[in-house]
């Protein structure tokens, strides 16, 4: 990988997410090698993935390069690669583009859509995990809508105007908000011979409730606030096929709609040659510290992690906040093993939890302070703003949203790269 060698120890991360990325750059400029290894060349903001999808962002103002975050980092590489085997037994990671020797190995590959093993929905369905699919989802959904206008057929036309959402945690509210918000402000503009009254929004969900991560108050209010923008909430319900037409539920309900975007679940994405004992219920098993059970110098850090504690005897929540935590705890506990100290075990900070239903519309709990409406609206904003990287990523979405807000608009209806799916 033409990686110099140097007497400093080498840290090599596989996967430049939230916790690879804050753990990068807690070791900027310090005596040790950072080599940060990614199958893309720039770090997403995931949250903000279903504004491209609804055609509310760019994509490029929630990206930003890997090389130009490490352009004053002297001790860090970047190499856009795709691991295919990690050799613990030799510290060796072997990937697309060749092969690099690690003093310490840190794997923050995070996590992919989990489809349980339901084929059509695997095969049919549109995942939200990466900017690609954002844009194949707006590609898709824009796509359907100009069918729609050719078709006679009342059941069919219905079908492609309507869209189905399956898991109700924040990404399928957000999504369901953003939806319902392009249904009535900006769809009947651009296709005015078309009844809207005729496109359908589902959410499914398996719960009781959604936003169930949340309080019980938040999620009602959530709840309330969909079903005033008019989305249809399927509670209770598993959705168990998917034609490209329709999907099919448990109960034996069928949902008309030819785009479904599945947000309901994720697994991680463990790489190749970890032992079977190091992986526990899907993820690597790790202990106070992030270490890889049976390794010494192999770590693992936010979603593809497991530490069982007391509070979460399954790991730690699938969220960015962990991985972050992690990622800075780890930056001080290889600093602190270069040093001759010993590690300090992490503590998990639940900072809160948020989401936005539509415009002026949010939910937000932090530790000691719960809000709804436009005052968790406003918080969300800024939250979400302040942690982007890149000032010019700051402004743009800061003028986007500032756009959408005034003028009810979303100028991003964009079919640029028109989607085609890979099964009939």
């Amino acid at each position: 990988m033409n990686i110099p060698q140097t007497k400093n120890p080498r840290v090599v991360i596989v996967g430049g997410g939230f916790g690879g990325l804050r753990l990068a750059k807690a070791l900027r400029n310090k005596p040790i090698q950072v080599v940060l290894l990614d199958r893309q060349n720039y770090h997403a903001f995931q949250p903000l993935l279903y504004q491209v999808a609804t055609a509310g962002l760019e994509s490029g103002s929630i990206a930003y390069p890997f090389r130009k975050i490490f352009n004053h980092y002297s001790n860090s590489f970047f190499r856009m690669a795709e691991v295919t085997e990690i050799d613990t037994a030799n510290n060796t990671v072997h990937a697309d583009i060749g092969s690099i020797t690690y003093d310490y190995l840190v794997i923050s590959t995070g996590a992919t859509s989990n489809f349980f093993g339901i084929k059509s929905i695997e095969e049919r369905a549109m995942p939200m995990k990466t900017i690609s699919d954002a844009l194949d989802i707006r590609s898709l959904m824009l796509q359907n809508l100009e069918k729609a206008l050719l078709r006679n057929d009342l059941q069919e036309k219905e079908s492609l105007m309507s869209i189905i959402i399956v898991g109700g945690g924040p990404t399928g509210v957000e999504l369901a908000g953003a939806i319902a918000e392009l249904k009535k402000d900006i769809l009947p503009k651009d296709y005015p011979d078309m009844n809207m009254n005729e496109m359908d929004i589902h959410l499914v969900d398996a719960n009781s409730r959604v936003l169930k991560e949340m309080t019980e108050s938040s999620s009602a209010h959530a709840l309330k606030i969909l079903k005033k923008m008019g989305v249809e909430i399927h509670l209770n319900t598993r959705v168990t096929e998917f034609d490209g037409q329709k999907a099919l539920t448990a109960d034996g309900r069928e949902l008309w709609g030819s785009t479904l975007i599945w947000a309901a679940g994720v697994k991680a994405i463990i790489p190749n040659g970890l032992g079977t004992e190091a992986i526990v219920k899907g993820r690597i098993a790790v202990n106070e510290f992030n270490q890889v059970a049976g390794h010494t110098h192999v770590f693992a850090i936010g979603d593809v992690a497991r530490m069982s504690t007391s509070d979460f005897p399954d790991g730690h929540p699938m969220m960015a906040q962990a991985a972050i935590q992690q990622g800075k705890q780890l930056a001080e506990n290889l600093l602190r093993k270069n040093g001759g100290k010993a590690y300090k075990p992490y503590e998990y900070k639940n900072l809160g939890a948020m989401a936005t239903i539509g415009r002026a519309q949010a939910v937000t709990e932090l530790p000691h302070l719960k809000l709804t409406g436009w005052f968790a609206w406003i918080s969300w904003l800024f939250v979400h703003i302040y942690q982007l990287i890149g000032f010019r990523n700051k402004l743009v979405v800061l003028l986007h949203w500032a756009q959408n807000y005034l003028r009810h608009s979303r100028d991003l209806r964009l079919i640029i790269r028109p989607f085609k799916s890979k099964v009939p």
